[in-house]
Formats: structure tokens, sequence, C-alpha cells
């Protein structure tokens, strides 16, 4: 290996968006933190709760690294093309990223495609999902929690394609 491929392959280490394997995102049965914040919907700033959104029926809280960006942008796509599966599965979906709220508000525009929110993952909430990475970036983790408040599912990988599927099946398996 070149030095140069070492160098970019510890950058993108360093800036969470290569996984490493050594992250320690919360296990399937931890109760979820509970937490508030702003989130964008179709363009529009409101505070999400997630207690109020367990009300209604399990949660997919997924966490990307940042808006705009390839996979982050690919990975919005398809939750928004899956997000009538959800719906019918009985659940929501919120996507969490470190970015501010008027990058969300055109974040859920146009990659969510306004079928969808997505929050400001403070380092409070990072640290509390364990997902904080290094430079303020979240690791690309997705959590199902169940209705009472517990993780159903977990799936953390810094590649997007295989996030959709595996919480719709875990949704799925909690409807059953």
């Amino acid at each position: 290996m070149t030095h140069r491929f070492l160098a970019s392959m510890t950058a993108l280490v360093s800036a969470g968006l290569l996984s490493t394997g050594a992250a320690a995102e919360l296990p399937k049965g931890a109760a979820a933190p509970a937490f508030t914040t702003r989130a964008a919907l179709a363009g529009k700033a409101f505070g999400f709760n997630l207690k109020a959104a367990l009300a209604r029926g399990p949660v997919v809280l997924y966490f990307y690294p940042k808006a705009f960006t390839s996979g982050c942008t690919l990975e919005a796509n398809a939750f928004a093309a899956a997000i009538p599966k959800f719906k019918a599965a009985g659940a929501s979906v919120i996507g969490m990223s470190a970015d501010n709220i008027e990058t969300l508000k055109d974040f859920s525009r146009k990659e969510c495609r306004d079928a969808f929110p997505v929050g400001v993952a403070s380092p409070q909430i990072g640290r509390a999902y364990d997902v904080a990475g290094p430079s303020g970036l979240t690791r690309r983790t997705s959590y199902v929690i169940a209705q009472d408040g517990r993780i159903a599912a977990v799936h953390s990988d810094a590649d997007y394609r295989s996030h959709v599927d595996k919480t719709l099946a875990a949704v799925r398996a909690l409807a059953k």
C-alpha cells in the first residue's frame, strides 16, 4: 500500500466517514435516550420529541455524517422511497446529523423529498447514542426503537446501502 492511500484512509477514519469497527453503539434491549431537538420536514423547522414520536409507534432513528455528501444523499433518497413501507408497518423515520437547522431544512426538501424529517444531532445526543465521531460528525448508525422505548435493532455500517433494508426488516419483525 502506498503512503498516500494509508494517509487517505487515516483521514477518513478520523473524520468518522470510515468505520474502524471500534464503535460502541447502544445494544439491542437498551433504553433509548429520550431527547428533543430542532428538526425539519418539507423545509419547515419544528420541535421533535422522541417520546411523543414513540407514542405513535416505533421510530427508526438513523444517524448520518453530513447532509449533501454523496453517501448521505443516497441514503436519504433510499429512506424517502421506502417511507410508504415504513408507514405501512406502523413506524416513523427521522434522520439525524450534526448539521445546522438551515442546512437540514434544505436537505429535507431536496434529498428527503419531503417524506420524513431530519433533526439536529447535538453533541449530547451524539454521545447518548454512541455515534459522536471525531470532528463533530456522527457515525452512520441506524436504531429501531420499539414503542416501549427500548432499542429493538441497531445497524452500524459506514456503507449506507443496507440501512433501509435492515431497519425495515426490524420494524416488520416488531409488528409480528
